[in-house]
């Protein structure tokens, strides 16, 4: 503690691109360290220390080299950073020594010299630091503290600082030189009177990630949460808290998102201890893990509540034990006994407490799942156990992988809220406005004026599009630009544009096929709105023709929660309108005479517009959407189903309609993937008894 220590080290650092307040932000490795002992005691001075460090990638941005009037001569003759690290080690403990003092504490202007510099990149590069850089005191808090009235800590500035205690600011040119001299002149001044100030707020940083539990009854600050996107699908919550290092993550506050079919996304929710080290952990949008960038954004409570919030008191007392690696078992039998599994698992990775360390994941009905969590009470136990990875236990093989607490919540959660097929009769149909046909929007035709736009750069706007166009721009249609977004809400890099009239698309394909919107090249084709809506159904639109979706049955409708709607003609949806509108254009209800249960609205297949259930149209999608994702299951009466299917003219309906069982529930699964196959379907549904033949 600052409080206890000796000296002070007044610390400075610089990187390679950025710095000041942006230092840390974007990667760059660090070239400059400078620092100077202050004795608290006797209010003396060490000597000026000033060191360069070689970075693994020798290149310097433009406002480096002129911030700091360093070159690339002066840092390839420097020391590398673990050297220079053992250097600054071995410089203090020998000051230290002849000073007689015995322990130091740091002393920065900022903690992103620290926080978001130094331990991030030591981590990249497997370096330890040594204890030194785990506390420090940050000289603008604690001069807030000794002046109460200079203002707020943020906008506190070493010059004045200085000149609120009636000190000259520093003249000296060189970077990192100035900055230590000013902060040892204000050290010195505000330790002596009339101020006596003692250092004692001193900041920490952890040197591991802490897991554990979150209760959903637990307040959680939105202000603390952010979520990172593009993980690597075996990334753990320890590498994650590694991607984070240098900031302060909450206890269990690292949560793996899940998919529909419980599978990690890619996604995680990250709650750290205050406003501060969030704000810090924005800054590292876009940094990398791996070959990987990392996409960070704000998030809420409520959605981190969600995902590993939990109120199970089993799953309370399996993450009681503290420190532990948690691995989950995928794929299990269902006859599976704990017994069995200490014995696949094997004497050289024991389990910590023996059964007491297993969690069988199960249904509310009680049977399993075929997924199970274990304890390892340290890291070489739970290394040996992933050795196993995908050997045969019974007759299956096990998938075992890393996992967290907030996982265990995560899937505990899902399996024991409500059963994946409803047993309740169907609910009341409650009609559904559709969008009215607005005059400036045609129906689906093969009239090709309209153009697609492939290859838009990701953060492209509306703007940037009628920039495109440049003198096109008046022949566009009022609310004419449509924005693709795929299945995730994302930009897709496509776009459709009503013109005019036909010839007013063909100049516009002509002329501004292959132009470039911030450096990327725009593929720009003619279309009508008929290949529009085909596109929109996962078919492929180019110069050499249509390709239609992979869709050969017909596209049945929502639930029977959603209305049987009337028949308008097939619209496209409003570019400007910021709510995705619903594009439908549905049959009339089928009437049969051996179901009593409300009918279905089905969609027939091409030329008409299906409800596109992966693609929306919005103008713009401000921020990423809440995960993980899911894919709908709806009961439907089977007798409405089968007459719907009966009803469609198409061969391929009418050769489908008798594998429709009567007896029984049917399931409808919206939100599948293309590539889907039966066997994928049937995996999924492990558990349950379907009908031979009952995949449509």
């Amino acid at each position: 503690m600052a409080s206890h220590s000796d000296t002070l080290v007044v610390f400075f650092g610089a990187t390679a691109g950025a710095n000041g307040g942006k230092l840390g932000s974007d990667e760059r490795e660090i070239i400059l360290l400078v620092w100077q002992i202050v004795d608290l005691h006797e209010k003396k001075v060490g000597k000026l220390q000033r060191c360069l460090v070689k970075p693994d990638t020798l290149e310097l941005t433009d406002q480096c080299k002129e911030e700091t009037g360093l070159t690339l001569d002066d840092i390839i003759k420097a020391e590398p950073l673990d050297k220079v690290v053992q250097q600054f080690q071995q410089s203090v403990s020998s000051e230290l020594k002849c000073l007689g003092r015995n322990s130091y504490t740091l002393c920065v202007n900022s903690p992103l010299v620290i926080r978001q510099a130094l331990h991030p990149e030591a981590s990249k590069k497997n370096l330890v630091l040594p204890e030194c850089f785990f506390s420090f005191v940050d000289v603008r808090k604690e001069f807030h503290k000794c002046c109460p009235n200079a203002g707020p800590v943020q906008k506190l500035e070493l010059s004045s600082m200085l000149e609120y205690v009636g000190l000259p600011a520093v003249s000296e040119q060189l970077m990192g030189v100035r900055e230590v001299r000013s902060m040892v002149q204000l050290t010195v001044r505000i330790l002596a009177e009339p101020y006596n100030h003692k250092f004692s707020c001193v900041e920490t940083v952890k040197y591991k990630f802490d897991s554990g539990t979150c209760s959903k009854t637990e307040p959680v600050d939105s202000e603390t949460v952010i979520r990172a996107r593009g993980l690597p699908w075996q990334s753990s919550d320890q590498d994650i808290a590694r991607f984070f290092k240098g900031l302060s993550i909450a206890k269990g506050g690292v949560a793996l998102c899940l998919n529909a079919q419980g599978r990690r996304n890619g996604e995680a929710l990250v709650r750290f201890i205050n406003s501060e080290h969030r704000d810090l952990a924005l800054e590292r949008h876009k940094h990398h893990m791996g070959s990987r960038y990392i996409e960070v954004y704000k998030a809420t409570g409520e959605e981190f509540l969600k995902i590993a919030g939990g109120t199970s008191n089993e799953v309370a007392q399996f993450l009681s034990k503290e420190n532990q690696v948690i691995i989950r078992m995928r794929g299990l039998p269902f006859t599976a006994t704990p017994q069995e599994v200490l014995s696949f698992l094997g004497p050289e990775s024991p389990v910590t407490d023996g059964t007491e360390g297993l969690l069988f994941v199960k249904y509310p009905d009680g049977r399993p799942t075929g997924d199970a969590f274990v304890l390892f009470s340290c890291e070489e136990y739970a290394q040996n156990a992933l050795k196993k990875h995908k050997q045969i236990l019974g007759k299956r093989y096990i998938e075992l992988f890393r996992s967290t607490a907030a996982e265990v919540q995560q899937v505990l959660n899902r399996y024991m809220s409500t059963p994946l097929i409803s047993t309740l009769p169907p609910s009341p149909i409650v009609p559904v406005p559709v969008l009215a046909t607005p005059p400036f929007l045609p129906a689906a035709s093969s009239t090709r004026d309209c153009v697609r736009l492939r290859g838009l750069p990701y953060t492209a706007g509306i703007e940037d599009i009628l920039e495109f166009m440049g003198e096109h721009t008046v022949d566009i249609k009022p609310h004419g630009v449509h924005m693709v977004l795929n299945q995730q809400g994302r930009p897709s890099g496509d776009a459709f544009i009503q013109m005019k009239s036909s010839d007013k698309a063909f100049m516009v394909a002509q002329k501004c096929h292959k132009k470039t919107m911030k450096d990327r090249y725009v593929e720009v084709f003619q279309c009508s709105t008929e290949e529009m809506s085909i596109v929109l159904m996962g078919g492929t639109l180019n110069r050499s023709g249509l390709s239609p979706p992979p869709c050969k049955l017909p596209c049945l409708s929502p639930p029977t929660a959603y209305a049987a709607f009337p028949t308008p003609p097939a619209i496209l949806s409003e570019a400007a309108l910021y709510q995705p509108p619903l594009l439908a254009a549905p049959r009339p209800p089928q009437t049969t005479a051996h179901s009593t249960a409300h009918t279905l609205a089905y969609y027939p297949p091409h030329p008409h517009l299906y409800m596109n259930m992966n693609m929306n149209y919005t103008a713009y999608y401000p921020s990423p959407p809440v995960s993980p994702s899911t894919v709908s299951y709806f009961a439907a009466p089977p007798g409405a189903v089968a007459a719907a299917v009966a009803a469609q003219p198409h061969p391929a309906a009418a050769t489908a309609s008798p594998v429709l069982p009567q007896p029984g529930a049917l399931v409808r699964m919206q939100g599948l993937p293309y590539n889907t196959g039966v066997k994928d379907i049937l995996s999924f549904f492990q558990g349950y008894q379907s009908k031979l033949g009952g995949v449509l």
